[in-house]
């Protein structure tokens, strides 16, 4: 399988910083978006931490000693292994942003969320913590790919919200998760089979808060693969978004 892919991040018109972070290795099949938070250019921090740590450890050639439990698991096959490498790389960003944070006052309590693809032969590999999402867009049809680790989230779970009425609370970006702040975390993994002509969009919430689902899905359909990034960012700002925005969008061929 070959890899295209294009990001796009911008500021917003309301922040003067821009604290989301993001990574694109197609030789190796990694990808990551981040999006910080906390403090003064703190968030900042937090997510290129989590980006750097996460892409170092998924290079390095050695398995961290917790990812050796599951080597000598019998029937364990190679995408378990990558998961739990997922989940270590995940947990050693959320060490080391902790460990920052106390050491530094102006950067306590950072923390950041984390949306990571790999890809390996035909299989892409999935984990994320908070609420950047990631999206698979096949045969005209958008999937979501992540449920968000939010407060809002279990509203919608439990049947006491609807999605459309979570989009207006206040408290819609309250985390369970994140990457730092909340110190060990679970991410979710999941493992899919690859077909040609799979599109798959990384970004963080300055996309999905002002743009619903379908009207992601409708700018996909109409719009050229290598402008899809600079179009979703643009269309999230014309819709009245505020936050950062970071979309990264990797197409298989």
């Amino acid at each position: 399988m070959q890899l295209e892919s294009y990001a796009c991040t911008d500021a917003g018109p309301v922040r003067e910083q821009n604290e989301d972070s993001f990574l694109v290795d197609k030789e190796t099949g990694i990808f990551v978006v981040a999006d910080g938070m906390g403090g003064h250019a703190a968030g900042e921090v937090a997510s290129l931490m989590a980006v750097e740590t996460i892409h170092s450890i998924l290079v390095g050639r050695e398995d961290p000693d917790e990812t050796r439990l599951v080597r000598d698991v019998e029937e364990i096959d190679e995408s378990d292994r990558l998961r739990e490498r997922l989940r270590y790389a995940m947990n050693q960003a959320s060490i080391s942003i902790r460990r920052e944070s106390e050491s530094r006052p102006e950067t306590r309590g950072m923390g950041t969320t984390v949306v990571v693809l790999v890809v390996e032969g035909d299989h892409a590999h999935l984990a994320h913590v908070g609420d950047s999402r990631a999206y698979l867009y096949r045969n005209g049809r958008l999937v979501r790919l992540t449920r968000d680790h939010s407060v809002v989230q279990q509203e919608i779970d439990a049947g006491r919200l609807t999605p459309e009425l979570a989009r207006l609370v206040s408290r819609r970006h309250v985390l369970t998760q994140s990457v730092g702040f909340h110190g060990p975390v679970e991410p979710d993994t999941t493992t899919r089979i690859l077909e040609p002509g799979d599109l798959f969009i990384l970004c963080s919430d300055g996309l999905t808060d002002p743009l619903d689902d379908d009207s992601i899905a409708g700018i996909i359909a109409n719009t050229a693969f290598e402008l899809l990034a600079d179009k979703l960012t643009e269309e999230a700002l014309k819709a009245g978004g505020e936050d950062n925005v970071t979309v990264m969008v990797v197409g298989v061929q």
